[in-house]
Parts: structure tokens; sequence; C-alpha cells
């Protein structure tokens, strides 16, 4: 068996002695846990959780063994390692292990001790001061508050990525994590409370004192140069030397400098301590007869001259404090006593102090006297306990209060369910434990910082940069940016004095990250680019601008600087892979294309170039009123349909740029600024906006395709109606063969009407033989009412009234049929369509195309193109005289039909 000072310190020798005996073999027993299996032959034990009664020379254990024996003249637990030292004792061989101060007193107190010594293989050496900022890696710093530990980790965590953290309060299993933390070399610093000086075995190069006072839970005071050397002495293990000294910037409050007397360092480096001369003792045997017996046992002098008596400590005091209370009545007989005192000795691990520890022994003694803790109240207080939210303080009190529930349920006559209930306390504890591990990483490790301080004096080749899927720029796990596209960016959470260090890094190894990028995009197929803003994007960050020529020719790229920073292969092959890709993309715009090329054709002629112009400059859709038509010959129109050119009521466009592709294309491309319709629906119902490609249809918008469909197959319905109805006889001419003339097939069929008046006389056909004379005065077949079935538009999307006022701005009038009367039955009559081009000088009507503004009366009456005399008068209508003068005649009108106005240029309909 052997005894240790540490729970901490007990568990790493267990699992050393573990490892090379085996699991059945070990047995670990501290206060808040026990694995002792029934075959085990290896005890390791804290000093208070060894069993007085196997300790004896003749119990057991062949071996017994005491570590840290010169804590005995420790005031707090002093007295627990003394009573060890003179009554452990192994069947064969006791050793206690201990400073060589400790050796007048055992030869005193066992005069037959051999004494063994062991010197130090290192050196420790005396270092002097240095600044915080400049301490070497592999180094400890010490302190003595738990403010100045924070204060000192935050600032290794700004100078050198962070710090792990070692104290008293921290749970057994967070001080392994944090000494983990160091001994991995995940970090370079550790900063701790002189509990370091006790059961850690570390790989320290050097230790810096922040502090040489500290408060003993009496006074402040200084270190003693023992306790000094026993912090130092952490640096340098075997046969690696060590080093010690103090930090710049300490000192006292009266303003003396931090700094080691030269008797304290020549002790230190020497070895050379002032023995010890006393040891603390209580009785480790009290009676048990009466509270005051038990009392007056614990407070009895020792008799040798070696040991003085302990300071009361917080299990007598909580012992003293309770006796004088009410529940003290309770306490009777000798069972009764040794189980209050148990009760009491409970440790305080909450370090709250006499009071509040005495509360909680009290309300533990109310159920303990009753015989057992239940396993149902066990549970709750645990359950209470389970929660890993909150700050470092909090973890650190919950788990405080989850060691005493630890310690209360390994009791074997405590808790019933004493296994189970132990097992959840444990692992309420571990998880405490990872929480509060955790923080303490979070708060004071910064593990980016400290492995870029390690990796900067590299060469940026052999830099363990990764570039993650996700465009994480990652150095060992840790991310020190990002690259979005190809621009790096540093990570926008790294604080102001990282930054440096972190562009610094990812400059370094930007080279081989922008090769690894364009290998990444060049191996996806170039799937994830879009154009969009005039650029090829990716990953919403501009790959390159694009220039695209007027003669929509070969199309250029301008790339960022990002771009040219790629090494040259790698850009070379990415531009190539660019190039080709956008070339594929800009396929929907070979009409543009072959428009452009007919522009600059020289045999199509100015005309025809001109409207190509016009139609390019319009993106594919321009409005009759803009083309410019009265210019173009109309031998000319067949050489544009074949380039795709359609000739409309209402407009002129490329059939082929209406199509969903081109129009997101030419958007995409910043070429067409106007609003989008993205799948180029037939019909869209918000008038507010017109997007490219549609016009106005009364409360909605149509394509101009579509439209142009509509009004192509009200004029062949008005066409078909008009030869069936309406014989030719207005200025009815026969040829000899009894055919109509030219002029009167002109009168029938308004497609090839001209907007021209027409000359008073008209003249013969060359074949008539003689002047024809009117047969019949029949009605004139413009004004022939038809009937229009509006179920095309409608199939279409288009609202009926809507799809009247779209027929409006092509010149159709609509007459309502009268509803039928109250009572009637029947087929409803069907409306009564007619038509008529605007006439020239012919004032626009309403922009929606209101049938019922356009029909009126009064002024503004259309003109007689045809030039007859109005009755009585040899003038044509239309035409008024100046006073003095010639009859003013309006000019002719050669422009579009317009929303709201009459159908114009009848002539061009059918070549269209």
């Amino acid at each position: 068996m052997m005894g240790f000072p540490l729970r901490l310190l007990a568990r790493e020798v267990y699992d050393r002695v573990r490892a090379i005996k085996g699991d059945k073999a070990v047995a670990l027993i501290t206060g808040e846990q026990r694995i002792e299996p029934p075959e085990a032959r290896y005890f390791c034990c804290t000093m208070e959780a060894m069993d007085r009664l196997g300790m004896g020379a003749n119990g057991p254990h062949a071996f017994i063994a005491i570590d840290e024996a010169q804590i005995g003249a420790d005031p707090e637990r002093g007295h627990i390692f003394t009573d060890r030292l003179m009554h452990a004792r192994g069947r064969e061989e006791t050793m206690i292990l201990g400073s060589a101060t400790l050796e007048p007193i055992v030869r005193k107190l066992i005069p037959r001790a051999e004494m063994v010594e062991r010197p130090r293989f290192s050196t420790l050496s005396h270092a002097g001061e240095c600044k915080l900022s400049r301490l070497p890696p592999r180094s400890a710093v010490v302190a003595f508050s738990t403010e100045q530990v924070y204060a000192m980790a935050e600032a290794l965590r700004r100078f050198r990525g962070g710090a792990a953290v070692v104290m008293g309060a921290l749970s057994p299993e967070t001080r392994n994590k944090q000494v983990e933390l160091f001994q991995n070399g995940e970090v370079d610093y550790i900063v701790a409370t002189d509990a370091i000086g006790m059961g850690l075995n570390l790989d320290l190069h050097h230790v810096a004192f922040a502090a040489l006072t500290k408060f003993d839970g009496k006074r402040k005071r200084r270190l003693t140069p023992s306790e000094m050397a026993q912090i130092a002495g952490r640096a340098g293990r075997h046969q690696t030397d060590g080093s010690f000294g103090v930090l710049t910037g300490g000192g006292s409050r009266s303003g003396a400098p931090l700094e080691f007397a030269e008797e304290e360092i020549y002790a230190i480096e020497e070895h050379q301590f002032a023995p010890l001369t006393k040891l603390y003792w209580r009785e480790a045997e009290p009676r048990f007869d009466t509270l005051a017996v038990l009392i007056g046992d614990l407070e009895s002098k020792p008799q040798n001259e070696v040991l003085q008596p302990a300071p009361e400590a917080i299990d007598l005091a909580v012992l003293k404090r309770l006796s004088g209370e009410p529940l003290a009545d309770t306490v009777k007989g000798h069972g009764s006593v040794r189980r209050f005192w148990e009760a009491c000795s409970l440790p305080d691990f909450r370090q709250l102090g006499v009071d509040p520890h005495s509360r909680f022994v009290a309300r533990l003694w109310q159920d303990l006297r009753e015989g057992y803790l239940g396993a149902d109240f066990v549970a709750a207080r645990i359950a209470e306990l389970d929660r890993t939210g909150g700050d470092i303080d909090t973890l650190q009190g919950r788990i405080a209060a989850i060691r005493s529930w630890a310690y209360i349920c390994q009791r074997p006559d405590w808790v019933l369910a004493r296994d189970e209930m132990a097992a959840r306390a444990r692992g309420v504890e571990a998880r405490l434990s990872d929480a509060l591990h955790a923080r303490l990483t979070e708060r004071f490790v910064n593990r980016r910082t400290t492995i870029l301080m390690k990796s900067l004096g590299q060469d940026g080749a052999s830099l363990p940069v990764t570039l993650e899927a996700d465009g994480r720029v990652s150095v060992e796990g840790e991310t020190i940016g990002r690259l979005d596209g190809f621009r790096f960016s540093v990570d926008p959470q790294a604080g102001l004095a990282d930054r440096k260090m972190l562009l610094a890094a990812g400059e370094r190894a930007l080279p081989s990250l922008l090769s690894q990028r364009a290998e990444q995009l060049l191996a996806a197929g170039l799937d994830d680019l879009i154009i969009e803003g005039g650029a090829i994007q990716w990953q919403g960050r501009e790959l390159a601008k694009i220039e695209i020529p007027d003669d929509f020719g070969t199309s250029r790229l301008i790339f960022p600087r990002e771009i040219t920073a790629i090494p040259d292969a790698a850009r070379e092959k990415l531009e190539s892979g660019l190039v080709g890709w956008l070339e594929t993309k800009l396929t929907p715009l070979e009409p543009l294309r072959k428009l452009s090329e007919a522009a600059r054709d020289p045999s199509a002629g100015s005309q025809a170039r001109a409207l190509l112009v016009t139609l390019i400059d319009a993106r594919g859709v321009v409005a009759r009123e803009k083309a410019g038509l009265e210019h173009l010959p109309k031998e000319m129109r067949p050489f544009l349909r074949k380039l795709g050119v359609t000739f409309g009521a209402l407009d002129i466009f490329a059939r082929d740029l209406l199509k969903p592709a081109p129009r997101q294309l030419l958007h995409a491309l910043g070429l067409d600024d106007r609003p989008l319709q993205e799948a180029m629906l037939p019909v869209l119902s918000d008038s507010k906006v017109i997007p490219a490609g549609y016009r106005l249809a009364g409360s909605q918008v149509i394509r101009v395709d579509l439209a142009e469909k509509i009004l192509r197959s009200a004029f062949d319905t008005r066409a078909k109606m008009s030869e069936k109805t309406a014989p030719v006889k207005a200025v009815e001419t026969e040829t000899p063969t009894g055919q109509p003339t030219a002029d009167a097939r002109k009168e029938a069929a308004p497609e090839v009407a001209t907007a021209e008046p027409i000359p008073q006389k008209a003249a013969a056909a060359p074949e008539a033989k003689a002047k024809p004379k009117p047969k019949a005065k029949a009605a004139n077949p413009r004004n022939a009412k038809f009937a229009l079935d509006l179920s095309l538009p409608v199939s279409i999307g288009l609202e009926e009234d809507n799809a009247r006022r779209l027929l409006g701005s092509a010149g159709f009038r609509v007459q309502r049929a009268k509803a039928l009367a109250e009572g009637a039955q029947g087929p409803v009559l069907p409306d009564s369509w007619t038509w008529r081009p605007r006439r020239a000088g012919e004032q626009r009507s309403d922009r929606r195309g209101d049938p019922r503004k356009q029909g009126r009366k009064g002024k503004g009456k259309p003109n007689d193109r045809q030039g007859h005399k109005a009755k009585g008068k040899g003038k044509p209508h239309g035409i008024k005289p100046k006073r003095g003068g010639k009859p003013n005649r309006p000019k002719p009108d050669f422009g579009p039909a317009r929303a709201g106005g009459a159908f114009d240029k009848l002539a061009d309909l059918l070549g269209g």
C-alpha cells in the first residue's frame, strides 16, 4: 500500500501500476472513489483513505510507503501525515519518502530508520527576471490567487497563444486534462498556483514566480525557501537542467521589486534548507463515549517533544459548532458518536467555511441518524448538479458540490444503492470536469496562435496549411481565414493582435492555396460558375469581368489581381478553362451575333442595316413607331425575315431572343437593364413593371410574340368574314374577265392597303375597254362588322377585358351586344367588331385602348382615306381649303399603331 498526498497523484500511479500488473491486481482508494478488485495486491490510496486497521506490522500489507511525509508540518493536513509516519508499517518494509528537512524528526521518532539519499541528477539555477512576453517555451508561471492566475493566462493567450491552467480548486480530472494540454505540446506554457509543487510531474524547463507571497488562511506571508524550492523544483527532470526566476512588473504594494534574496537563491540551488523541528499531531484514535469526551481527546496535547497540537481543522470546528446545537441531544452512545464524527469529517470541498459547511453536515445528519440516505433523495441532489452550462466559477462550484456527494456515496453505511449512486456522482463529475476544461481552454488557449508561433519561422511551402472543401484555410485543424473564390481573408473572429500573424501565415501559403483552388474549380467541371453583373461569379466572388464586343463576337475576360497571383501554369490552365466555359454559355446570343454580322454587310442596304442596328440596340424588341419602317424598302423584308426578324402589328422583334436563355443572359451580362422575367411566361398580372420583351395589355402585360399571334388571328378572322359578307363594290371596276381590279382588292383586303390618300379619280385597269358604271351601292368593307372569338387570348392567359384592350391598340373596335331582355330565352348575340386604321394626323386615343373612347364621334372624326367626295361638295373628306390659298392637306402618318391608338401600316402585316 502506498499513500499519496493528492488524489491526482494516486490516480497517476494507479494507472502506471495497472498497466504493469493488470486491472485485477491493483486497487485505487480515495475519499471519492473506490476501485477495489477482490484479488488486488497493490493499493494506491490518498493519505486520508489509508486504512489504519491494516497498517500495523502484523497487517495484510507486506510493503507500505508514505509519500511527501514532510507535509506533517502543514497546519491543515499535517496531523494526518504525522499519524501515518508514526503508525503505518508494512510486515516486511516501510518506506517514508520526503524532503531531507524531515530527517532530524524521523531519527527522533523512528531511531532505527535507515536514511537513503537520492541526489538530484539535474541542475536547478536562478535565471533572474523576465518579461511575460519574452518567457521561453516550456515554462510555468506561478501565482497565488485566482485573479492573478486568470490575468497571467489571458496575457499569455495574447502573446503566445495561450496556457494551461492548474489550480487547487479544479477537480483532479480537469487538472489532468489541463496538464495534458501542456504535456502534449498543444500549449507551451502553464499557469498554476502552488498546487503545481506537489504531485505534478511536468516537462518544464523554467518556473517564473509572479509573486513570492501568499495568504495561508490567516495572514499574507512570504514563501519559505523550502516552499520556493518545492515549486521551483518542477523545472528540469532527471538529467534535464531547469531554471527559475521572477516576472518583471511584479513586486509589493510598497513598490519594492519582485526578486529573490541571495540566501534564498543559494538555498534553492544548493538544496540547503533549515531542518524541520516540529510536526503537527492530533489523536488519531479518540474515544467515542460522548461528544465531550471526543472533543477532549481531539484537543489533547501530544506527549512527544517533536510534536505539537494541530490547529483546529474544519472537521473539529464543525463538531464543536454542532455539539452546542439541539441536534447534539440525538447523538447518544458509542456508535452514534462515531457516526456523527464521521459526518463531521466530511471534507469541505466547496471551501465555504465553518458556518455553511456546518449547516450542510447538520442536514446530512438528520437522515443519517435514522439509518441511511434514500436513493431517491441522493439521486435528486446529484441530478440538480448535472448541468454543464455556466462560466468557469459556476462549474467549479458544481464540481466541488458533486465531490461532496461522491464522498458521501462512497461511505459503505450511508447510502442505499451505494454503487449506483457513486457511479452517478462520478459520471456527473466527469461531465462537469469536461465542461470546465472546455471553458478554460476556450478562454485561455488560442490554439491557432500557438501553432502559428511555432510554424511562422518555417518556409511558406512547408507550412502545414490545409484548404477545406468549404473554403476554410486551416493550420493543423485551426481556422486562420477563408478563401472566397481566390481572395484570402483573415478569420473575422480573430482579434486585432492576431490578424497580422494570420495574414502573414496565409500569404506565405497563398501560391499553393491558389493552385489547389484552381484545381478544385477545374475538377468540378466549372458547374458552380454563374454569370452575374457582367462578370463570372464563383461562390459570391468575381472571377473575371466579361467584355462583350459591339459585334457580339469573341468575348474577352479581364481577371482581378488575386487571379494574377496564381502560379503561371495553374493560371494559364484556369484561364483557358474559363474562356471555353464562357463560349459555351454565350451560345444563346447567337441570334444577336447574326444580326450584328448582317448589320455590317454592305449588300444589305443602308435602310435594312439601320433597322438592324436599332433592333440590336433594343436587344431584340423595338416598337414599330421607333423602328423607322418608312425608310425600309419592302423588297428587303425577306432578307430580314431569314435572320429571324418578325414584322408585327405593334412591334418588330427577333423571335429567338424572346426565349428565357437569351433574356437571362442579356440581363446577367448587364447588356439589358430592363426588368427581367426569367421564365418568359406568356402573361403577367402586374402591369406596373413591364419586363423586356413584353407590352402592356390593360391591367396585364403580354409577351410581344404572343400579342402578335392574337392580332394576326384577329386580322385573319376579319379577312375571312369580309370575303363572305362584303363583296367588293364600293369602287367596283371589272376587267373583261369579271375579276375585281387591284384597287378593289386593296379595298377588300386591309393587309395591303396604303396609308397614302387615294386620288379623287381612281384609274381603271389597263385591260378595261370602257369606263365601268356603278351597278349598286354597297357598304364599305372597311367598316364591315364581324365577330371575334376571344378563346385564343383567354387560353394564353389574358382576361377578356385586357384582350379587348390589346385588340383596341391595333385598331379593332368592339360594340357590345345587347343583353337578353328579362324573361327572354335563346342564344346571346356575339359582340360585333369593326376595324379601321389610324388616319394621318389623328390624335391617339386612351393608352389603355378603350374601345368606347376610340369609337366616339365629333372632333377628330377620321378622314376618308379613299378621297370620296362629300355630299354636295367637290372636295374630298378631311380637306379644308385655306383662305385665299391651297387646301391644307394632312401630313401622311407612317408611324406604327400605338398602345391605345388605331392600327397603321396594314400593308406590312401579311408580309411581316
